[in-house]
């Protein structure tokens, strides 16, 4: 059962090209939008994304990606406003650890089509921000030891890698440093609104 919140459901921002954004927090009735949108999703991508390169999520995966209540489960999509269907072209994910109440394990997809616009960061701001306000201070993100974009960006969210094996690395992400990273970054220029929605 959604529970209620404080902070928005719905951001309205631009990515770096200026096209209009929707950030909002995904919803069960969003299962034909999260299946759409991973099958738009290239092959190398959804490899990237799901440790799987199959054109089509189980029903299960699906499932559990829009049963989000906003505590244990905290999920956000983005929305290309431009677009004549408002498509569904990322989102981003927090799943509470049931050991660890503090922790919770992280990834972020984006349609490759809107890779390089920002839109990875506009998502990573809003889930940590709203992590920060369900109590979570700490990310888990597992990375495929090939994804060098991805390790990229977390170490430069003051990602630490705490363990490996050959194919997929392991990496703790403070909350509160990625915030304070990325608020001073300021870019893309339409994170300020994410910003300006958690104030």
């Amino acid at each position: 059962m959604q529970r209620p919140r404080a902070q928005p459901l719905q951001i309205e921002t631009r990515l770096e090209n200026g096209s209009p954004v929707c950030i909002r927090t995904i919803r069960e009735e969003d299962r034909e939008l999260m299946r759409v949108g991973i099958e738009k999703m290239s092959q190398r991508s959804r490899y990237l994304r799901f440790f799987s390169g199959a054109r089509s999520a189980p029903e299960w995966v699906i499932e559990r990606l829009v049963a989000a209540d906003g505590h244990d489960h905290i999920a956000w999509g983005a929305l290309d406003m431009a677009g004549d269907d408002k498509p569904a072209i990322g989102a981003v994910h927090a799943f509470r650890d049931e050991e660890d109440d503090d922790c919770a394990e992280f990834s972020v997809a984006v349609l490759d089509e809107y890779h390089g616009l920002g839109l990875g960061k506009l998502l990573t701001a809003t889930i940590l921000l709203d992590a920060r306000e369900e109590a979570i201070t700490e990310f888990e993100v597992n990375i495929l030891a090939d994804n060098a974009g991805a390790k990229d960006f977390t170490r430069s969210l003051g990602g630490r890698l705490v363990d490996s094996d050959r194919d997929v690395l392991e990496y703790v992400l403070d909350v509160e440093t990625a915030i304070v990273r990325l608020k001073a970054d300021c870019d893309p220029p339409g994170i300020t609104e994410v910003f300006k929605a958690f104030a």
